[in-house]
């Protein structure tokens, strides 16, 4: 199935509005339904982004008309999957300007993808005394796998302190890369305060001492593009459900000198050249780190969704979301007691909020009534619920198919919390 969407040429059809706003939205099925009797506001996009129709479409195709196993057969199906799995594997490479195929490997996740680093790259280089180097507003998945292998390997996790508006503190940061720094694991953009931490200027810093760097890009390349080669980082992980693909897979990309170097993360079918209870031999990158059958229908349909993202293009992405980001702030602004957890100047349209003393799980529940679905919870980021010193916040999260008559709807439920509970 073709989108409807048609390629953008021009900035002055770039703006995502009116009657073009209205085809992006018709290609998400989801988001034409109602919940609880009232159309479904869907503010929930740092969790997961809905899917278009051709991604749908592409999942269904696979099973229905070459459902085979890649890599292995020399049937007409098996040739027809593989052709389209190592399709969207140059396609990654591609959208992110990786030097070439070779260094996209495919995950389950952003979560996959950091756990394959820190057990294949980090238990290579780590000592014991080694020190790890986090962010205050990392994901969970940026810090448990990071904090099980310095418990194995004794090693130390240093964290770069934020301030009150969840910006990084740059000087603080550059004192504390060390002869044993061996690794700094950043994200790039903030699951909870919304904040694009200067990724090119922490990597510039740690590459004067050496040191790698491993980027988390789940809340980014939905939103904005990136560059691998432009940014040099040595890792870069996301996700594909988090930028409208499917759930169960992800993406590492490594810079092919790494790569090459790094031991298989699991032992299975097809990462190897020859078996024998003896010896085993392993496949070059990056097939030596993608043991057992795949993930080749959710590989596959990954592909739609970089090519639905490409259609619309990141500079209309970026200039609409941030008008939702501008006009929601100030409207959230006037409703008393509220207050917006995490102000940095660069961010992305992600609004972190409490509503004086009501838990944002009531927040939520009430929100939902009204059809309008945010996340409430620590996010996965107990630090820095820790940090504001907050047991939890509610979340709404924007993506390109929102519109500002559903922030108006988010502010009127709003205006209801208060009314019921405040």
């Amino acid at each position: 199935m073709k989108s409807s969407l048609p390629m953008q040429t021009s900035s002055l059809k770039n703006e995502l509005e009116g009657e073009y706003l209205e085809k992006i939205r018709k290609d998400f099925p989801i988001l034409q339904q109602s919940v609880h009797g009232k159309p479904l506001v869907y503010l929930d996009n740092s969790a997961t982004t809905q899917k278009p129709k051709t991604v749908i479409e592409a999942l269904k195709s696979f099973y229905e008309v070459y459902n085979a196993n890649v890599h292995r057969g020399i049937h007409t199906l098996s040739e027809k999957a593989t052709e389209r799995f190592e399709h969207t594997r140059q396609q990654v490479h591609t959208f992110l300007n990786s030097t070439n195929e070779k260094e996209i490997v495919f995950t389950r996740g952003a979560t996959e993808a950091i756990n394959l680093v820190a057990q294949t790259y980090g238990r290579q280089v780590l000592q014991p005394g080694d020190e790890i180097l986090l962010s205050a507003m990392e994901h969970h998945s940026n810090i448990v796998p990071w904090r099980l292998l310095a418990e194995e390997k004794k090693a130390l996790i240093r964290v770069i302190p934020m301030d009150l508006q969840g910006e990084l503190d740059l000087n603080a940061y550059e004192k504390l890369l060390s002869p044993r720094t061996r690794l700094v694991a950043i994200t790039h953009v903030s699951n909870v305060l919304g904040t694009v931490n200067p990724i090119e200027q922490i990597i510039q810093l740690a590459h004067r001492q050496n040191i790698p760097v491993l980027v988390d890009g789940a809340q980014a390349v939905a939103h904005r593009l990136v560059n691998v080669q432009s940014l040099d980082c040595d890792f870069y992980v996301f996700s594909g459900h988090k930028m409208f693909g499917p759930t169960g897979v992800g993406v590492l990309y490594a810079k092919e000198s790494i790569l090459k170097n790094m031991p298989p993360y699991q032992g299975g079918g097809e990462m190897i050249v020859t078996v024998s209870f003896d010896h085993i031999t392993y496949k070059s990158h990056p097939y030596r780190f993608e043991a057992g059958t795949p993930a080749i229908a959710e590989v596959i349909a990954l592909s739609e969704a970089i090519t639905y993202i490409q259609k619309i293009g990141f500079s209309s992405i970026q200039e609409h979301e941030n008008r939702l980001l501008d006009y929601s702030t100030q409207a959230l602004l006037k409703i008393p007691n509220l207050k917006i957890i995490g102000t940095a100047k660069e961010k992305e349209a992600v609004l972190s909020m409490t509503l004086g003393d009501i838990h944002p799980h009531d927040i939520g529940t009430i929100l939902d009534e009204e059809g309008v679905a945010v996340r409430a919870g620590h996010h996965c980021a107990q630090p820095v619920m820790d940090f504001f010193d907050i047991p939890a916040t509610a979340r709404a999260s924007f993506a390109f198919y929102n519109t500002q008559e559903e922030i108006d709807r988010l502010i009127k439920a709003l205006w209801k919390v208060l009314e019921v509970l405040g």
